[in-house]
């Protein structure tokens, strides 16, 4: 269908060892949309529970590890005009998912969620965490001229035909480790090259909700050593490739789009 007023949807899902929190947050999916688990060789039977719950699912195995893998493997299986980046551990509201859909069909090319515009916040970011992250968007917005409130938050859409703008590292290399963009950079290394593409961003407020079962993945202090080697290894890719003439930092914090 293209971009169009009304799109097809896809919501990317990826998953490892997710089976709890699965049967809660799978229910409150818009029936409409495609939806596309990628699961990172779980263990606790997520696929059967989620092929139990929603039998039309899309379901993926992603090829190597991280987040970033099992995000560009989903993004390859999605077929919906719009993709919906959405975390399986319940912490990502779907009732927000109209909101980002809008966002995309009044004229972004990728809509950002945020948690610190009004009415986003979150439940679960930590005082540690906050602080880093706040340092983490000075610095990018210093670098790429941008006024990101959230650089990152994996609360985001944007129209699937852009994939290949965003450069992530091939699904079927093979690799003994991760690659580039296989990790939890993958939110950081998005932002930034939605931004180095001059693709239009604009920010949507989003409310965190706390994990509802398990342990989250993400480990502050390593994680946000990636996020900030990503941050000056993207903008020496942009820097070495030409940089095009970035958006007006005022189109990120839109709330509206004229």
């Amino acid at each position: 269908m293209g971009r169009g007023a009304d799109p097809k949807i896809s919501i990317v899902i990826p998953a490892r060892n997710e089976a709890r929190n699965l049967e809660v947050i799978l229910p409150e999916l818009p029936g409409a949309a495609e939806i596309v688990l990628v699961d990172g060789h779980s263990v606790d039977g997520t696929v059967a529970v989620a092929r139990r719950l929603l039998p039309s699912l899309v379901t993926v195995m992603q090829t190597r590890t991280g987040k970033g893998n099992a995000l560009a493997c989903g993004f390859e299986a999605a077929s919906g005009d719009i993709i919906v980046m959405f975390d399986a551990d319940g912490s990502a509201d779907p009732a927000e998912i109209p909101s980002f859909v809008e966002t995309l069909t009044r004229g972004a090319d990728f809509a950002k969620g945020t948690r610190y515009r009004d009415p986003g916040g979150s439940d679960d970011i930590t005082i540690l965490r906050r602080l880093g992250n706040s340092a983490l968007n000075r610095l990018a917005n210093t670098l790429y001229d941008t006024a990101f409130s959230d650089l990152c938050y994996g609360y985001n859409a944007f129209w699937r035909d852009m994939v290949p703008q965003l450069g992530l590292p091939a699904t079927n290399a093979r690799s003994a480790g991760k690659l580039w963009g296989d990790g939890f950079e993958i939110e950081t290394v998005l932002s930034c090259r939605v931004v180095a593409a001059g693709l239009k961003v604009v920010e949507v407020p989003s409310f965190e909700r706390q994990r509802i079962f398990g342990e989250t993945n993400l480990r502050t202090f390593s994680d946000g050593a990636r996020v900030l080697r990503t941050i000056f290894a993207e903008y020496r890719r942009c820097r070495a490739r030409g940089r095009p003439e970035l958006p007006d930092p005022g189109d990120l914090a839109a709330q509206e789009l004229a």
